[in-house]
């Protein structure tokens, strides 16, 4: 079992790695940025890289490859994780989700092939698929493990009902539910509070999630958990622009940076939620280094205040 604080440490994500999301190859300026992103993350501690095959077309794993091979030694320092699932819109055929048994393992063997290594860490499902079979997924699973092509499995968009009908096939752990979790994106905290009210009619979390993660010990992980810079830069609402004064006041008393109480807000829930910094700015990056480095200075009171204002009305 994790610890608390290696549990909530965060990760790296590299969805703006590799260039834009056309056709367009990448080139020497697009793996620079990548080396100078992956260098200030690797900077202020952070040692798990969180890819997808989709993103970028491919060209965010490609990079990340081009850097392992000029760096042999990083391999052995850093968890690589990476997901499949989805067929993006290639236009002439539609943006599907795709978790057939068939698929998943053509998928691995492409990102291993961009990724220039021989084992993935943790491959995580990115969607669900409604039209997949539990059986035939967690057969692909199996055997991926068994060749030693993937250490580990996780998902990512999934509930607790479709966790738990997928573990009960699969002999392995899922060890990660990846979600979009942020003091914006809060559905998974109001879920839990708005049971019994007229707005939770309106509040579209699978409620219970987050208690059957914590209680089968898989590790929750916050995509968007920079909130696009919502807090730390632009505003686009009154509750934003309070949540934003009030996150800059506490970063001030406490001598740390804004993104720094921003990630704590999420790590101080007793579900020790990981967050992925996904900004491509070597400086953003580095700005979110006290919260790899420090566990969450967020006390009660504190934590209640940012979703308050952020909420923009009182609780229920």
């Amino acid at each position: 079992m994790t610890t608390n604080a290696s549990a909530s440490r965060p990760l790296y994500g590299c969805m703006g790695l590799g260039g834009t999301w056309g056709p367009e190859p990448y080139g020497a300026a697009e793996i620079e940025a990548a080396e100078a992103a992956v260098t200030a993350a690797l900077e202020i501690g952070i040692t798990t890289f969180d890819h997808a095959d989709i993103y970028r077309h491919g060209k965010s794993e490609a990079v990340f490859g081009e850097l392992l091979a000029r760096d042999r030694a990083l391999r052995g320092r850093i968890t690589l994780q990476t997901k499949c699932g989805i067929r993006l819109e290639d236009g002439e055929r539609p943006g599907i989700y795709d978790l057939r048994g068939k698929s998943i393992p053509r998928r691995v063997e492409e990102s291993l092939t961009r990724l220039r290594t021989d084992v993935i860490d943790v491959l995580l499902l990115h969607r669900p698929d409604p039209l997949a079979d539990p059986d035939d997924i967690a057969e692909a699973l199996t055997s991926l493990h068994a060749q030693g092509l993937v250490r580990r499995f996780g998902v990512s968009n999934m509930g607790a009902a479709q966790i738990a009908v997928l573990q009960a096939r699969l002999g392995l752990p899922i060890a990660v539910n990846q979600l979009e979790m942020s003091l914006h994106k809060r559905d998974w905290v109001e879920a839990g509070i708005l049971l019994n009210t007229p707005a939770a009619a309106t509040n579209g979390f699978p409620f219970g999630t987050l208690e059957h993660c914590r209680d089968h010990g898989i590790r929750l992980q916050a995509w968007g958990a920079l909130a696009q810079g919502r807090f730390t830069g632009r505003q686009e609402t009154p509750q934003e622009r309070a949540a934003a004064e009030l996150l800059a006041a506490l970063a001030e008393r406490k001598r740390v940076t804004p993104e720094t109480v921003l990630l704590w807000w999420l790590q101080r829930h007793p579900a020790r939620i990981a967050p992925v910094i996904g900004t491509s700015d070597p400086t953003r990056i580095r700005a979110c280094r006290q919260a790899v480095g420090r566990p969450p200075e967020l006390d009660h009171e504190e934590w209640y205040a940012l979703w308050l204002a952020a909420r923009g009305e009182p609780l229920p």
